[in-house]
């Protein structure tokens, strides 16, 4: 069976680091959507496809099926808000995030494209929401297959796991084997060592992106006395916050915490360019990571 034209449309788009993928791979992305405008213009920029702003509820079938309507093989993908889902998300009830899901599925079921993917944290996988959206790709004629990525394994320099979900009506899709084994997974240096060197609170004048967040005295202090891979217990008790003092804040090792060099990062979240959100240490350097790190990792 030979295809002569596939087409992408992905939901919650951001600012297109899956739709990029699809481009890489050579397929017509036809448009992005999601609800933040700010994502405009990096998407189309990057993607050259329209980008759509709106909710995923006020986007429809109708206007889905205009994209697919030269189409050979349709093909939808997204991964919707993982907040809900995060381990580092405290908040177990109801989030209204977790409705985001079964809209996908709502347009899943209306217009019935061909391959469907999608992927978010593995803690969705525990969730019912996830179950009735297996269950609803099922009802639909879907071979179904989801699989846990770590990421090492694939070249990515960070720990992140990812659930990465394939539905298709053409049979059972089956997640890449891995490319890279312990021995030589990409580390924070093969990554980052060979960008400039910069301080807190400064920028790099050739990249404005290579930027790293200021810092108080205390937390200068603070970084200062934080060896490689370490964090705040390699403290005096004078530098540590209170509620490191407590035992409910002894379990939270990796905040305050520099990178290891020849390690693969932690995973980076949104808030990675604090020094008190994770272990987002510079190595070496007595600062945060920058966004350009961040990017890189």
């Amino acid at each position: 069976m030979v295809f002569t034209k596939a087409t992408v449309v992905d939901v919650f788009c951001g600012a297109g680091g899956l739709s990029y993928g699809f481009v890489k791979e050579k397929f017509e992305v036809a448009a992005g959507i999601d609800v933040d405008a700010s994502c405009k213009y990096p998407y189309e920029a990057n993607v050259k496809a329209t980008f759509i702003q709106k909710t995923i509820e006020e986007f429809s079938a109708e206007e889905l099926n205009e994209f697919y309507a030269n189409s050979e093989i349709r093909i939808l993908v997204g991964c919707a808000p993982c907040q809900p889902f995060s381990a580092y998300n405290k908040k177990r009830g109801n989030d209204e995030k977790w409705k985001l899901l079964y809209e996908f599925s709502r347009l899943v079921s209306y217009t019935q494209p061909d391959i469907i993917s999608m992927e978010n944290v593995p803690q969705l996988a525990r969730h019912k929401v996830f179950k009735d959206f297996v269950d609803g790709l099922t009802a639909n004629g879907y071979d179904v297959s989801w699989y846990i990525a770590y990421c090492p394994d694939y070249g990515i320099p960070q720990t992140r796991r990812r659930l990465v979900l394939f539905a298709s009506k053409f049979g059972k899709i089956e997640l890449l084997k891995p490319t890279h084994k312990k021995e030589n997974y990409k580390t924070v240096r093969d990554t980052i060592s060979d960008l400039e060197t910069i301080s807190a609170g400064e920028s790099s004048r050739k990249d404005p992106l290579h930027r790293a967040s200021r810092l108080s005295e205390i937390n200068k202090t603070r970084i200062i006395a934080t060896p490689l891979g370490g964090g705040w217990k390699d403290w005096g008790r004078n530098l540590r916050l209170k509620c490191h003092k407590k035992k409910t804040g002894k379990s939270f090792r990796s905040v305050y915490g520099r990178m290891s060099w020849d390690m693969p990062s932690p995973t980076i979240t949104t808030q990675c360019t604090g020094l008190g959100n994770g272990r987002f240490g510079h190595p070496e350097q007595h600062r945060a990571i920058s966004l350009r790190e961040a990017a890189l990792l």
